[in-house]
């Protein structure tokens, strides 16, 4: 059979005398067709210059001839491999142990399915509900497991007293109430601010401007200030919680409390809980009382209605069990968001990426529990004549 063409060459970098360059030569093999032979060594260290010839080779291929290759290895079973499959041809003249090679590596390069199997949405969206509904069961176990260590811890401390950590609930208290004071205020003026300019403009429209005074005065001290105040200790106070009790657990920190004697419940997550639910109550009413000072700003610059005497008013329009209920439903949530943040702080796991997940989980759960709780609130109260 005469040789058609020569478009292999040598590789020009020094090689070892005992081994020889990767070389191919294209012979014309009558009906059969176009034959390749290739010789040498098909290595990584000698099939550069060859894989780019290749690359550039026009025309069907339609054997394959291994017979002259000295040494094989993955890279030059790939390159075989994938000329191969461009071409639609068979490969011949393979040693075992290169045909063992070839065999591995033939399927690496193929394109496949590589999304997975999925479910029909009528399927999929009730199995995920179910699992999910399924592994809420865990959740709740371990709330109330939790809740459990809470009164057993204090139940301790009430045994002995002296260990009560005093100096950590009141540092808490400063972090969670007197360092909140700034932003609650500004938030409260605002919101202040807001229902007065709001609501006036709506009750211009009956001519009663006047009532202005009763809304900001209930909205403010039955509902809007100590929720208000509730969602930005959640956001503030409730993850750091789980942040700073994660990140101990991470750091093994807890254990070794735990390994020495000292209970990270009395130590750790009763102070939390009771400055969060103590200081609820101060942080709710200060709300209340700068919000109402917002609206009052309000009525001297646009209602007319003399600063001291909106004060004077909200005396007289606001019954008195409306300041009850914004006082009774604060440490109820205060003793919300310390549970969620101190429970998600401990359930950390694994890594740092859990201390983010199980920080936004914390402040979710927080505020999910707080509104419905509002709402619950707003239902038991009215129904019991404080409406």
């Amino acid at each position: 059979m005469p040789e058609r063409a020569l478009r292999g060459a040598r590789n020009s970098h020094t090689f070892n005398p005992m081994q020889s360059a990767a070389q191919h030569v294209l012979i014309d093999g009558g009906a059969d067709g176009t034959r390749l032979a290739l010789s040498g060594q098909l290595t990584l260290a000698h099939i550069g210059p060859l894989e780019v010839a290749l690359r550039a080779m026009e025309g069907p291929v339609r054997v394959v001839d291994l017979a002259g290759v000295e040494e094989i290895d993955t890279v030059g079973a790939y390159v075989v491999c994938r000329l191969a499959r461009l071409h639609d041809s068979r490969i011949t003249g393979a040693s075992p142990e290169a045909g063992r090679l070839l065999a591995a590596v033939r399927e690496i390069d193929k394109v496949g399915d590589n999304h997975p199997h999925r479910l029909p949405v009528w399927e999929r969206v009730p199995t995920k509900l179910g699992e999910h509904v399924f592994h809420a069961r865990s959740g709740i176990y371990g709330v109330v497991a939790f809740f459990g260590q809470i009164l057993i811890g204090a139940g301790s401390l009430l045994r002995h007293p002296t260990r009560f950590p005093l100096k950590a609930l009141v540092h808490q208290m400063e972090l969670v109430g007197v360092s909140a004071l700034p932003i609650i205020g500004l938030m409260s003026f605002l919101i202040g601010i807001v229902i007065a300019q709001q609501g006036s403009v709506q009750l211009e429209q009956f001519g009663a401007e006047a009532l202005t005074v009763n809304l900001v005065g209930r909205i403010t001290l039955r509902e809007l200030g100590v929720l208000m105040t509730a969602i930005m200790v959640a956001g503030r106070s409730g993850s750091a919680f789980a942040a700073q009790l994660g990140t101990m657990k991470l750091t093994e920190e807890i254990d070794a409390m735990r390994t020495i004697g000292i209970s990270p419940i009395e130590v750790l997550v009763i102070p939390r809980i009771l400055a969060a639910t103590f200081m609820m109550i101060l942080l709710g009413f200060y709300a209340s009382v700068v919000a109402i000072i917002g609206g009052a700003v309000v009525g001297q610059a646009s209602l007319g209605i003399n600063f001291v005497t909106f004060l004077l008013r909200i005396q007289e329009v606001v019954p008195t069990h409306d300041l009850w209920v914004g006082l009774i439903k604060a440490p109820v949530f205060g003793l919300i968001v310390a549970l969620a943040g101190c429970y998600n702080g401990l359930q950390v796991r694994g890594n740092s990426e859990e201390v983010g997940r199980r920080t936004t989980m914390a402040v979710v759960s927080a505020i999910f529990a707080v509104i419905v709780l509002d709402a619950f609130f707003a239902v038991f109260f009215t129904e019991v004549g404080w409406g």
